[in-house]
């Protein structure tokens, strides 16, 4: 059966976000949300005020165990009270310009079933333009009927059964503030990836922990533009080839 889109007056969304010790950024978050009839916090235990902050701006916050990344925001689709759903991580923002994207699509309705937007982070206080950062396309803003989240450990991604509108405003994502975050960050997901590899049989070979991450670096750094992105575009690329190393390293460690 196909879902009819809704009439134009009838388009009500819910923003949804997934929390964990994220009290530095929810706010923001949230308070961007205003195209949204309903916003949903889904928390997985913060130990921080994440979950006060989120109440007191007058948010809908329900608590779950952590199941994993695609598996959650998932969870916070079906708890929602629309069909229609804008996803946003924590440290993510809509641009004013994006906000305006989607006040226009709830006016006049939807003509697709899920809506991507390109996505610009800000990295130690520099956004960055190359390097394979931007436009960095993402598919936030979808109907769940026809889409859901998937990936089993990292990078998880919005998969669409029906048809996919661009919007052409940013999405404004607000990545680590110092390298020691960004290493702390990376040994978490670098584990993951370690495990996604192992759990698919991969084998690791010098290949991975010698070529690769020195591919990525030149990738990132000369082919795709990394240097014009100035010393946080080096330190990307450089810290683009740690992950590659490090994530192969901890597979092979694992298997």
């Amino acid at each position: 059966m196909v879902e009819p889109m809704p009439a134009p007056g009838d388009f009500k969304i819910t923003g949804a976000i997934i929390t964990l010790n994220e009290e530095r950024n929810i706010a923001r978050a949230i308070e961007s949300l205003r195209c949204c009839d309903e916003i949903l916090v889904l928390d997985s235990g913060s130990s921080d005020r994440t979950r006060e902050v989120a109440r007191n701006l007058g948010v809908r916050v329900v608590e779950r165990p952590w199941p994993g990344y695609a598996k959650q925001k998932n969870a916070a689709a079906e708890l929602a009270s629309h069909d229609w759903i804008l996803s946003l991580d924590a440290d993510e923002v809509l641009s004013e310009a994006l906000e305006g994207d989607i006040w226009t699509l709830k006016k006049n309705g939807p003509q697709f079933d899920a809506y991507s937007m390109p996505r610009l982070a800000q990295y130690c206080g520099r956004w960055i333009l190359h390097g394979g950062w931007y436009p960095d396309r993402k598919v936030r803003l979808y109907d769940r009927r026809k889409a859901q989240w998937s990936g089993d450990f990292v990078h998880e991604s919005v998969r669409v059964s029906g048809s996919v509108g661009h919007l052409d405003s940013k999405l404004l994502h607000f990545t680590c503030e110092s390298i020691s975050e960004h290493l702390r960050t990376m040994d978490r997901y670098t584990t993951l990836a370690a495990e996604e590899i192992v759990a698919r049989g991969g084998n690791v070979g010098l290949q991975h922990l010698i070529v690769d991450p020195a591919w990525n670096f030149f990738r990132t750094y000369v082919l795709q533009r990394g240097f014009m992105d100035g010393v946080e575009g080096l330190t990307l690329a450089r810290m683009g080839a740690l992950y590659t190393f490090l994530k192969y390293a901890k597979a092979r460690n694992k298997s």
